[in-house]
């Protein structure tokens, strides 16, 4: 698993959007510019300084992905999950309220380099970490080979879960196989040396996931955030620039977009580009993750365009 932390960059005079993202675990760095009409620049307490982000205290979001020995999740299912996961947040009332218990870790963490770490948990890992503040999302099981799957998915649960057994947001580590569910839990943001020991023990390497089959073609009509055909990424790096590519969608959205996103579920595809497409992509004004290639890719790699329908051009 890696992490990951991006800025913005709201310049008036850009041509483009752009994400780039940087941390000290994984060096990756990305920044958006803003020229849409939304909400989400607006909204977003960033500083304009590269060096004023760089100054601010920094902040990481965590989030924490389930993988028992015996029943990974997908890895599709996983980043989709993770993106999720980002946007149940940024749209959770204890971040966006005035008063929210969240609000100003996340606006701090917004204000300067937006890092974000994927780490791996399994058995009483898992559990532990659950039984911090945060919010779980499940996400869609492939089918086993009947044909069926082991639950419906996805969901969003939220509150601490006991250490002692099972509760509702806890299954078995056995018998699901490649049909178990992605749980990806994410956590309010804490300080970059700061973390609870329950999460800064979890490994951050390590775990490779493999989807089953190929995924299905996304739907077009709905969002999709597309991976370059041209990186190739651990697992837990594409969890943070899927996630990355998320907020910079959200980010980008008016409130009526937003609305209507989070009332669906937030409904999202992340799949691999063709060539073709790809270029398409990234010429097409969308939002787009740049890493700054300390680690796994090269510097100046574009990672993820965030295609939503409401931000394509006419």
């Amino acid at each position: 698993m890696t992490s990951t932390d991006a800025s913005t960059d709201p310049r008036p005079d850009a041509s483009a959007r752009t994400g780039t993202v940087a941390s000290p675990e994984t060096g990756t760095e990305s920044g958006t510019v803003h020229h849409g009409t939304g909400s989400g620049p607006r909204s977003s307490p960033f500083r304009h300084s590269e060096a004023d982000r760089d100054a601010a205290p920094q902040f990481v979001l965590p989030l924490v992905v389930r993988i028992e020995k015996t029943a990974p999740p997908a890895r599709t299912d996983a980043l989709e999950t993770a993106a999720r996961a980002v946007l149940v947040l940024l749209s959770d009332e204890r971040a966006t309220a005035e008063d929210g218990e969240w609000a100003q870790a996340v606006r701090d963490w917004q204000d300067a380099r937006i890092r974000k770490v994927v780490r791996r948990a399994r058995g009483a890992e898992w559990r532990r970490a659950a039984g911090l503040p945060g919010i779980t999302v499940t996400g869609r099981p492939a089918p086993s080979e009947n044909g069926t799957s082991v639950e419906d998915g996805p969901a969003v649960e939220d509150g601490p879960t006991s250490e002692d057994g099972p509760t509702s947001g806890d299954r078995p580590a056995s018998g699901g196989g490649p049909s178990v569910a992605a749980e990806v839990r994410v956590f309010p943001p804490v300080p970059l040396d700061g973390w609870p020991k329950e999460l800064a023990k979890l490994q951050v390497s390590g775990t490779d996931l493999d989807d089953p089959e190929p995924p299905p073609a996304p739907d077009l009509t709905g969002p999709v955030l597309w991976l370059s055909p041209h990186v190739e990424m651990s697992a837990g790096k594409a969890m943070a620039q899927a996630g990355h590519g998320a907020q910079l969608a959200w980010w980008e959205l008016d409130d009526a977009a937003r609305a209507a996103w989070r009332g669906a579920g937030f409904p999202l595809a992340v799949r691999t580009a063709s060539a073709e497409r790809w270029e398409e992509l990234i010429a097409a004004g969308l939002p787009v993750v740049r890493d700054a290639g300390f680690t796994e890719i090269a510097p100046g790699s574009c990672t993820v365009v965030a295609d939503h329908p409401a931000l394509r051009r006419p």
